[in-house]
Order: C-alpha cells, then sequence, then structure tokens
C-alpha cells in the first residue's frame, strides 16, 4: 500500500510517522525547505510525554517523483489546495482515494448526499469547481483531523498526549475496501480511525470547534486551558457553538457526534495546547480564515439560519487578520502545510 501525505507540517508529520509503523505500508511525504531537509537527513521525530516515536520516510518536493498512490492525505491549509493541484494530479492512479481538508465544510459535502441539495456545488468553497475537476467526488474519503500537535523544529512535532482520534468514512457512508483498508493501515500505525457512517457530522463537529475555538484563540492570545478558566470566554464559545449546531441541523444532520459540552471538556482537557491559528499568528504566517468564513457563510445562506454570535466574533477577527496580512511572512516556512 503507497500512502503520500502531501504537506508534513503538524497533521501530517504526526500522520506520516504513525502510518510508517505499520507492515507493508509505503509512507512519503510531499514537504519543502528547511522541513524536507531535515526529513531528508533525520526522518520525522514525534516528541510527546509518552516518548519519542521516529519514522524514515521517503520525502521530496517533487510529487511527480513518487508516481500514483493508493492514497493522497492532503495534509494542507485550506488556502494552499488549488495551489497543490497540479502536484496531486501526479500522484492520481485510476482508483487513487483522496483524503482533502476538512477544516471547514469540504467541496464534495454534497456529492451523494439524499434530498434536495444532492450533487451541489458551491461556488464560494470551490470556486470554478477547480477541486471538484482536478479530485473528483467520487474518490474521496472524508477523514477528520483530532489532534493537538504542531511543529517545533524541522522534522520535529510535537504531541501533547492528549488523546488523538481520525474517524475516516465514505461520504455514502459504506464500508468500502477502500476506506477499511485504510482505516486497517491506520490502526495498523497506532492511530485511533475507526470507520464512520456519518462522516459529515463528524465534519461539523471538528469544524464548530476550529470555527469557535480558533478566533477566539486568535483575539485573546490564550491557550485552551487560559480560555477555558473564564467562564466569560467559555459563554462566548457556547454561543458560537449553539449556533452552528443550529444551522447543521437544518442541513440535515440530525445531531453531530459530540456535544456542545463534550467539545469544551475536551479543549478543557488539551491543557496549554495552542489552537492553529493563534499558531499562525505568532509565526507571522497568513490567518486561515477564509475557509471557515466561507463555510459558514456558504451554509447560513443555504440554511437561511442567524448566527449573531458568530459574526460578531468573526468582526473582529476580520480587523487582526487584516493586520497579519500586512506582516511579512517568515523568509523560510518549516511545513508544506
Amino acid at each position: 500500500m503507497k500512502i503520500c501525505i502531501y504537506g508534513a507540517g503538524a497533521i501530517g508529520g504526526y500522520l506520516a510517522a504513525h502510518l510508517a509503523q505499520a507492515s507493508g505500508v509505503h509512507v512519503s511525504v510531499v514537504a519543502r525547505g528547511e522541513h524536507l531537509a531535515a526529513i531528508r537527513r533525520n526522518g520525522l521525530a514525534v516528541e510527546s510525554p509518552q516518548g519519542t516515536l521516529r519514522a524514515r520516510v521517503e520525502a521530496t518536493d517533487d510529487p511527480r517523483a513518487l508516481g500514483p498512490q493508493d492514497y493522497v492525505v492532503l495534509a494542507l491549509k485550506s488556502h494552499q489546495v488549488v495551489a497543490a493541484l497540479e502536484g496531486v494530479q501526479a500522484l492520481l492512479g485510476p482508483h487513487t482515494a483522496v483524503l482533502p481538508p476538512t477544516t471547514g465544510i469540504p467541496y464534495w459535502y454534497f456529492h451523494g448526499l439524499p434530498g434536495a441539495l444532492r450533487g451541489r456545488q458551491i461556488e464560494r468553497l470551490d470556486p470554478q469547481g477547480l477541486q471538484w475537476r482536478a479530485m473528483a467526488p467520487e474518490r474521496v474519503l472524508g477523514c477528520v483531523y483530532w489532534v493537538a500537535s504542531e511543529v517545533t523544529a524541522p522534522g520535529v512535532i510535537h504531541h501533547d498526549g492528549s488523546l488523538s482520534r481520525f474517524p475516516v468514512g465514505e461520504p455514502d457512508g459504506s464500508n468500502s475496501e477502500r476506506v477499511l483498508r485504510l482505516a486497517a493501515a491506520m490502526k495498523a500505525g497506532g492511530l485511533d480511525a475507526p470507520v464512520v457512517p456519518d462522516i459529515r457530522g463528524w465534519i461539523w463537529a471538528k469544524m464548530i470547534s476550529s470555527l469557535c475555538w480558533n478566533p477566539v484563540a486568535t483575539l485573546t492570545l490564550g491557550t485552551l486551558s487560559e480560555m477555558n478558566a473564564r467562564p466569560e470566554v467559555v459563554a462566548v464559545v457556547r454561543a458560537m457553538m449553539a449556533e452552528a449546531d443550529a444551522l447543521a441541523q437544518r442541513l440535515g444532520v440530525e445531531r453531530t457526534p459530540i456535544t456542545i459540552e463534550q467539545r469544551i471538556a475536551a479543549a478543557r482537557n488539551a491543557g496549554d495546547h495552542k489552537m492553529s491559528m493563534l499558531q499562525d499568528l505568532e509565526r507571522g504566517r497568513p490567518l486561515e480564515l477564509g475557509v471557515l468564513v466561507d463555510s459558514i457563510e456558504a451554509m447560513r445562506e443555504l440554511a437561511q439560519t442567524p448566527t449573531p454570535t458568530i459574526d460578531m466574533v468573526y468582526a473582529l477577527l476580520r480587523l487582526r487578520a487584516e493586520k497579519q496580512a500586512k506582516q511579512p511572512e517568515p523568509a523560510v516556512s518549516m511545513t508544506a502545510g
């Protein structure tokens, strides 16, 4: 089995190192800069309170060198995907399955979905249908990445030791051979990767957590433990989550698999972890604001459901993002995602 992780950052590097532990799985990563050089030289290292996991993987900045894969995992920021599509195409064979980012509502969301919205393409989520054409929805497997990790040095990923989970599923909810094989490989690599029949519900659950905790962390500069220590901050997050849950229900998700209180408890248990958007702010990178705003606004328009608290928080965050965009980016980026 050949699996390419396109982007070996906090999530991609964590996945690659674990998958490399599975017998019969050839893992490659697409990376760049100092991160690529370090992976080629020393391999990947995932540090956690449980110890250090090391892995040797094939690493390149040219996807054409890897050839067709069985699975391609796009561990990129959503705003980086379009620029990577040409490289992704070089990895696709007749039966290659693709796992696009699920930070927000993915371009394939309405593919195979029963009801009036079946097959709907949302221009705002996939301008000009570029992703739909390059990575046909028939290729897609959905996966949600619940892991508190960050790149701390080239080739080094730090995991805070909290529980990680990677629910994976077919858009139609079936237990296909390809989803079962991938889940088995992930499990063999030490990952908790259940096959779920309701991957869209899991996408909403993860998106809602990101949608709510990320902007509040970026505005307050707070870690999860710092935010959870202030009831007034948690109240804002809880109100945002309630609005997003109502939106999901209007669009056919009977209930997300994780309740609001469970999400808040999970964040509390994550300790001093910094949300990814705050990490980007501190490193001078552009904030991944577009995919979250586009997702919630596109879905709100379809559902005709108001989200006043979310709108208010993101109005503040837009100013933060505009000021961040005026800052010079770091000369060398350590990750491809």
